[in-house]
């Protein structure tokens, strides 16, 4: 979920069939026939994905008192469906190679849709964990499949755009799925939250299906795993694609930590918000949206490099800011947190397809595996960290995966400077 926060890459594999210059005229184009469906689609669909994948994260105070459970077991909920996406976001880029993008997503919005409707009627939280986690794996079909599916049917001018309103949508869903939950959970508990944005991403899921225009320019291609495995050992082999899944991973666990904890901060003294206000706390994901529009710009005037130690240090400075017992302040850390978080995704997750010179699809899903790790990973080891030390104990899991980013930036800084001399003497 960059993404931020969100898990989509606007690059796609490198063997993808691109239609030749002679057929280029069928590809839908913005005002054309199509486009606009299409976009509108694939919006929902995005919609559906993320408020579905995160429908119980807002919730999990309300989630512990039901249960009896602690923070740390009640993130569970979070972490097995952002863990099962990532476990099958890899598999699922393969089968939509041969089965296609559309059948693809289709079948995997059917089932999470299911799933998302039988969430409510959880008896424990053994058999909720279980149905997060089957709901994540069937997401994962999405963000799998979308961007092959837009690289393929849009014209190259327009994919921006087009990538563009996908990621918007999985934004929008990420933000609307926490506060409806919030409102709704204040008035009528949790289930009936997670059941109301079940029936919006069923919603969703029918308009996506009967609105996204049948392909025209797939060809199905078989699966061979060996193929499939030789590709993600050579990404794994290089050392820079190695560096940009590490900080992906490691800026979604503080994203993952502190939006996981931050209900359970704010419902309690000295703060004790009602739950509909603290569901609106989400509302700060849309500076995470004008972050990351602008990392671009932010890497053309610092670098790579440079984008990366002010993402951090932005995130940091958040997190430092959060420990004050004033709502304004950490309102205001929770504002530096998101921009930095989704700066350092943007800036990392492009960064990969500038670096994958073959097999795109498969190094895109990988950082996707990376960083929905880290989602699940901040939220399990947050959770614990605020149980037994509180809010500083999450913050300090936080600043260690922000030192992390730190490291692993220098390290790429001075293996770079090397490159250049050995280059230099060489010549």
């Amino acid at each position: 979920m960059t993404p931020a926060s969100t898990g989509a890459s606007t690059t796609v594999d490198a063997t993808t069939t691109v239609p030749a210059a002679s057929a280029a005229d069928s590809r839908l184009t913005p005002g054309g026939p199509g486009y606009r469906r299409m976009s509108f689609a694939l919006f929902l669909a995005g919609v559906a994905t993320f408020a579905l994948l995160y429908s119980t994260q807002a919730l999990l105070p309300l989630i512990s008192g039901d249960f009896g459970v602690t923070a740390g077991e009640a993130s569970w909920t979070v972490a097995a469906a952002t863990g099962g996406l990532a476990l099958f976001v890899l598999p699922m880029s393969a089968l939509s190679e041969r089965f296609g993008r559309r059948t693809v997503m289709t079948a995997s919005l059917a089932v999470a849709v299911t799933l998302g409707m039988l969430v409510p009627f959880a008896p424990n939280l053994t058999a909720l964990v279980a149905l997060r986690a089957v709901q994540g794996a069937a997401l994962a079909g999405l963000p799998a499949s979308a961007t092959a599916y837009l690289a393929e049917e849009v014209r190259p001018k327009a994919l921006v755009t087009a990538i563009g309103l996908f990621v918007a949508g999985n934004s929008v869903g990420g933000m609307s799925g926490r506060v409806i939950t919030g409102w709704v959970a204040q008035e009528w508990g949790w289930r009936v939250a997670v059941g109301v944005i079940g029936a919006l991403a069923v919603a969703c899921a029918v308009a996506f299906r009967l609105l996204l225009p049948a392909p025209r320019h797939f060809t199905a291609g078989s699966l061979k795993p060996r193929v499939l495995l030789d590709t993600v050992r050579d990404h794994l082999a290089d050392p820079l694609l190695r560096r940009l899944y590490a900080i992906g991973a490691l800026f979604m666990t503080v994203f993952g930590g502190v939006y996981t904890v931050i209900g359970y901060r704010l419902t309690e003294a000295p703060f004790g918000l009602p739950q509909g206000i603290v569901g609106s706390i989400f509302l700060v994901y849309l500076v995470g949206t004008v972050s990351a529009s602008t990392a671009g710009r932010l890497v053309g005037r610092l670098g790579r490099r440079g984008a990366l130690y002010a993402a951090g240090g932005t995130t940091a400075a958040g997190l430092l800011l959060s420990l004050a017992p004033s709502l304004p302040l950490v309102l205001l850390g929770l504002v530096l947190i998101t921009a930095g978080f989704f700066a350092g995704h943007a800036v990392a997750s492009s960064a990969v397809g500038k670096t994958a010179t073959r097999g795109r699809a498969q190094a895109a899903a990988l950082y996707q595996s990376a960083y929905y790790i880290g989602s699940s990973a901040g939220s399990t080891v947050g959770a614990l960290a605020f149980h037994s030390g509180g809010w500083a104990g999450t913050v300090g899991v936080g600043l260690l995966a922000v030192l992390g980013v730190v490291t692993i930036t220098v390290l790429g800084t001075r293996a770079a400077r090397l490159q250049r001399r050995a280059l230099a003497t060489a010549a």
